[in-house]
């Protein structure tokens, strides 16, 4: 049986993007208006949500389980002409700091519960006041339809359980939709999702 990495690797080890080149529409639209900072893609995949948000004037780190995915993050990063700091690690032991993001990025990252619930922890913490997390991912109501997403619901997230995991954070934006999904030919058709944006309160005391 493949290791998550191994089975990574293979599906990402293709000339073409499997998600396609350009950013998820939830984390456009969400950062449309906001003023550029220090950014962390999660889980990055092949590098188009990272890439857009250097093109917006963030200084964007990522990082993903894959050397593939790396380099094609950074392939796409030279053709559009920004720069993206990419590297290869796991989100259950990556070194995410303290305070030190203006904006976290989590975009279909999707991992047994145990590595996610202490990812969110460290993304709350990670976070600088005033600073903001984006999520988009499957929840369980994907089960079935084919269009992404992975084959068992315990890997996917509800709004409750990420109100919790995320707990210190505020809700600007926290919902259960769904909506077409049209990411190259990994994500097609209409899904079943969880959306967050939620702020780190600038007068935390922690």
């Amino acid at each position: 049986m493949q290791s998550p990495r191994e089975t990574w690797e293979e599906r990402y080890g293709v000339d073409d993007y499997v998600f396609g080149t350009e950013p998820n529409d939830f984390l456009r639209e969400t950062v449309v208006d906001r003023a550029p900072g220090r950014a962390l893609c999660i889980a990055e995949g092949e590098g188009r949500n990272a890439v857009h948000l250097a093109s917006l004037g963030w200084s964007v780190m990522s990082f993903d389980l894959t050397d593939a995915g790396v380099h094609k993050t950074g392939a796409l990063a030279a053709a559009r002409g920004v720069e993206v700091d990419a590297h290869v690690a796991d989100a259950a032991v990556f070194d995410l700091g303290e305070e030190a993001w203006d904006l976290i990025v989590s975009i279909f990252a999707h991992m047994p519960p145990p590595i996610r619930r202490d990812l969110h922890r460290r993304v709350v913490k990670a976070l600088r006041p005033g600073g903001v997390f984006v999520l988009e991912a499957y929840r369980p109501a994907q089960i079935g339809r084919g269009t992404g997403g992975p084959p068992v619901a315990e890997m996917m997230m509800t709004a409750a359980e990420l109100a919790e995991e995320l707990a210190g954070l505020e809700m600007e934006h926290l919902v259960e939709i769904d909506r077409s999904v049209i990411e190259g030919s990994g994500h097609t058709g209409d899904a079943a999702v969880v959306q967050v944006v939620a702020r780190r309160p600038r007068s935390d005391a922690r």
